[in-house]
């Protein structure tokens, strides 16, 4: 019988691997090995987290966007962003979510009267949930208050607007008799009609009469729906001489500034104050004022950061969030704007 043989090299190379399968097979028997028991919580680095956004395209969804990110890196957890425009994207992405092995997503739906879908579909795939910025509506077109929630005071923002543009209006020594109130309205979302009606009891406090204050209610909620809107309440109401203008954000304001532009109303007869203070920035750094005033800026960094900490303890911690958080906003104007985006990490 003819026995091969090997180089030395060759031989300890066999040997090394040998040992190595043995070690390999005598671990995969030790307790060590056993899977985690069910609950418990992921090992570090393991968590995966879905943020969704319904207009990934807005400058306040990117900087949401950002803000999570900076989360992820701060605390060590997977980013998954995902630009869910509608229902049936928003529970597709849900099914990827789990199938990809998230733990939780936090949600700004394009629609609130799919939150009792959303909840049914993230128990079922067991995520985690949080809904950000838009509030879930239920039954009754109620808020959903038993889904957790972050989002601004809506409410108080709005009065602030409505504080702010009364100010101003003083410090012009403009007359309340002369001076009508354009309320660009969408209130087919309840946040949005929180912040109009805010800015409406805030202007009626001060002095205000109630058939001085109009609402244009926009068909699409985007500049071109605000413009339309606004141009059609100044082809009704020509009487007015002087304007301020109020609405759900900076783009309904934007659109209104625009439409009295094309009507004569310059800065000298016209004061916006929107919401959000992101999509405002251009119209802002304009080196000839418009009737653009300021707006009222939230914090995107406790929408993004915020909501993907308090979803990273809940899922690594057990340690739910708050029920309910609300956040309040700031007031930018061409004199503090680059000063105050600074402060809050939007711009270097």
């Amino acid at each position: 019988m003819r026995f091969l043989r090997f180089p030395v090299p060759v031989v300890s190379t066999l040997l090394a691997s040998l040992a190595l399968a043995i070690a390999a097979l005598s671990g995969g028997c030790s307790k060590s090995s056993d899977p985690a028991p069910a609950g418990a919580a992921p090992k570090a680095g393991a968590i995966k987290i879905g943020f969704l956004v319904k207009q990934p395209e807005e400058p306040w969804f990117q900087l949401e966007w950002k803000f999570a990110e900076q989360a992820a890196r701060d605390l060590g957890f997977t980013l998954v962003k995902i630009g869910a425009t509608d229902g049936e994207k928003v529970l597709a992405a849900i099914d990827n979510l789990a199938a990809g092995g998230a733990q939780g997503f936090i949600i700004c739906t394009p629609d609130t009267l799919i939150g009792p879908a959303i909840v049914a579909k993230a128990r079922t795939a067991k995520l985690k949930l949080i809904a950000v910025d838009d509030q879930f509506i239920g039954a009754g077109k109620q808020p959903m208050k038993d889904v957790h929630y972050l989002g601004i005071s809506a409410a108080k923002i709005g009065e602030a607007v409505g504080d702010t543009l009364a100010a101003e209006m003083k410090k012009r020594g403009w007359k309340p008799a002369d001076t009508g109130v354009c309320v660009i309205t969408f209130d087919e979302l309840a946040t949005a009609r929180e912040r109009t009606d805010g800015a409406t009891r805030r202007l009626l406090a001060a002095g205000l009469s109630k058939e001085r204050i109009f609402r244009a209610p926009m068909r699409t909620a985007d500049i071109p729906g605000s413009f339309d809107a606004a141009t059609t309440l100044l082809t009704q109401k020509t009487e007015i001489k002087r304007w301020l203008i109020c609405g759900l954000n900076d783009s309904a304001v934007l659109g209104a500034v625009r439409a009295m532009e094309g009507r004569g109303f310059g800065p000298d007869r016209s004061i916006g104050v929107g919401i959000n203070g992101t999509d405002c920035i251009v119209e802002l750094e304009k080196a000839k004022p418009t009737a653009f005033h300021g707006s009222m800026l939230l914090s995107a960094k406790a929408h993004g950061y915020q909501t993907c900490e308090m979803m990273y303890k809940w899922i690594k911690d057990g340690v739910a969030p708050a029920q309910d958080t609300r956040t309040v906003g700031v007031l930018i104007t061409r004199d503090n704007f680059r000063q105050v985006l600074q402060e809050q990490g939007i711009r270097e």
